[in-house]
């Protein structure tokens, strides 16, 4: 799993006001809490540090160096102006290496789907699985196969293998469906008529 670094500042005030001016000089005000952290720190940080972090889907362990003290987190949970989509708020995670750790990672579809071929329609159902493990083990992108998919076929959790890691959503929960458009429906029933 890839690792940044984000540069930050202890913040003590967390009126509006603060926040407020804290965002006009561009940065971003943020928490860290989670095991080995006694109180949460409140802190703030470039925006432009956060650029490789929320504008991918892949999912990035973090370090944070807030005035020398060394953190190492995931971001739990970040907050967008409703209209701009400017980064508001950053919530992140701190984790051990010894403790296992659940996230939500994306799913990345692969392969060629012979419903596709004849013309079907790839509805995704979920765009990201919950796992638990350890932080070093968990991936950026968790692979999903849907080779071999006909027309209305789905693929579900308990296709996927995972290897270093438990995935936690339910296993019955479809992932991709092969839909099968209007106009085809149609065309199978009058071929079936025809039968």
């Amino acid at each position: 799993m890839k690792s940044l670094e984000i540069i930050g500042f202890k913040r003590a005030n967390l009126d509006k006001s603060t926040l407020t001016q804290i965002r006009e000089e561009g940065s971003v005000p943020c928490v860290v809490y989670g095991p080995g952290i006694e109180e949460q720190i409140h802190f703030h940080a470039p925006a432009i540090l956060f650029r490789e972090l929320i504008y991918t889907p892949e999912v990035h362990m973090v370090t944070l160096n807030i005035e020398g003290t060394i953190i190492k987190a995931i971001l739990r949970e970040a907050q967008y102006h409703p209209v701009s989509e400017t980064l508001l708020h950053a919530d992140f995670l701190a984790y051990s290496d010894t403790k296992a750790i659940k996230m939500d990672i994306p799913v990345d579809l692969k392969g060629k789907s012979p419903g596709l071929l004849k013309g079907g329609k790839l509805e995704i159902k979920t765009r990201t699985l919950t796992v638990k493990g350890f932080a070093n083990d968990l991936p950026d992108v968790i692979p999903v196969s849907i080779d071999g998919l006909e027309l209305g076929k789905s693929v579900k959790v308990n296709n996927v293998k995972a290897e270093g890691f438990e995935i936690l959503t339910n296993p019955s929960v479809s992932i991709a469906t092969i839909g099968i458009p209007r106009a085809l429906r149609g065309k199978k029933s009058t071929d079936e008529d025809e039968a």
